[in-house]
């Protein structure tokens, strides 16, 4: 039975794809501590080999009627942002990706109550949520295949979670060991044009306001002491401070390792660091020895078959 080997919560900021002389140039002449803090990360854990696929939890990729959960064979290009062209500007990509697994995650959409569909087309868009972290983290390893999966602005922190269950019982039905990164921010307010060059530095003293950057380094702290149960109940809370993507990518991630049930605790790569006003962190969760401690919900069902064409039998 497949099992997820290892989660993160990280962030995958513009600056950690610019040549080192501009990201100096933006931080007061030093280099930003997500840098060495994903290359620490790489070593300690990406560049093992106990696993075969790292699912992103994309919180750029933001689907409206249903989840959506890349396909493809192969994702293999050049990625401009549209969002930031000049620092993100024809940025080679080749990975492999699972489409076994995508079938299988939106297979069990039903079982958890949602909607997924796995999409193969070869023109879907890919997101820097993405890429910026495979950069880092993948380029280099052409065995590991990584799927990317998308919020859904329509959903709630149900539905997301939901998502996550999913998830979890479609890796455990296709025996994959697995990576899983909720890929965002925490708390995500930019500072105004005319003001955001003046907070461009990491320090996390340019975060948009003292109260954005005490929620986040209170669920920081919750975090590394594996208080996913105090960061689940306080949702409404931190919504007021505006986590990126309604903080849909962390749901995810917890709804597919257990939710408040989850003890795991952090390891945290690199400072807290402040991005034009957004909260930053890179925060590994190793899987427990007892395991991720799941509810009820997840636990596999040998019985449970995957249809491999799922989009088909729904047409039918």
């Amino acid at each position: 039975m497949g099992e997820i080997t290892g989660a993160g919560l990280l962030a995958h900021v513009p600056t950690i794809v610019l040549p080192e002389a501009t990201r100096r140039e933006l931080n007061n002449g030093e280099e930003i501590s997500l840098i060495p803090g994903l290359a620490a990360l790489r070593r300690d854990v990406f560049e093992r080999d106990d696993y075969d696929t790292v699912v992103v939890l994309d919180s750029h990729w933001a689907t409206t009627v249903e989840f959506v959960v890349a396909a493809q064979h192969r994702r293999a290009g050049l990625f401009t942002s549209d969002e930031l062209p000049r620092g993100m500007c024809r940025m080679p990509y080749d990975y492999p990706g699972d489409p076994e697994l995508a079938r299988a995650v939106a297979s069990f959409a039903d079982r958890h109550g949602t909607w997924i569909t796995p999409i193969d087309d070869p023109h879907l868009p890919v997101h820097y949520a993405t890429i910026n972290l495979w950069k880092h983290l993948g380029e280099g390893l052409p065995d590991k295949r990584w799927v990317s999966i998308g919020v859904c602005q329509t959903g709630d922190a149900e539905d997301h979670k939901r998502l996550g269950r999913a998830l979890a019982d479609a890796v455990a039905a296709v025996d994959r060991r697995v990576l899983l990164i909720a890929s965002g921010a925490l708390s995500h307010t930019f500072w105004p044009l005319r003001q955001l060059r003046d907070h461009e530095a990491s320090d996390p003293s340019h975060i948009f306001t003292p109260e954005a950057r005490a929620a986040d380094e209170e669920r920081i702290a919750w975090l590394l002491d594996g208080r996913h149960d105090r960061v689940l109940d306080t949702m409404d809370a931190f919504r007021a401070v505006r986590p990126e993507a309604g903080f849909g990518h962390y749901l995810m991630m917890a709804g597919a390792l257990g939710e408040g049930r989850c003890t795991a605790r952090a390891r945290q790569y690199g400072a807290y660091e402040n991005s034009v006003g957004t909260g930053q962190a890179l925060l590994w969760f190793d899987r427990p020895a007892e395991g991720w401690a799941p509810t009820p919900a997840h636990r596999h069902d040998p019985h449970h078959h995957v249809d491999p064409h799922p989009e088909e039998t729904a047409r039918a």
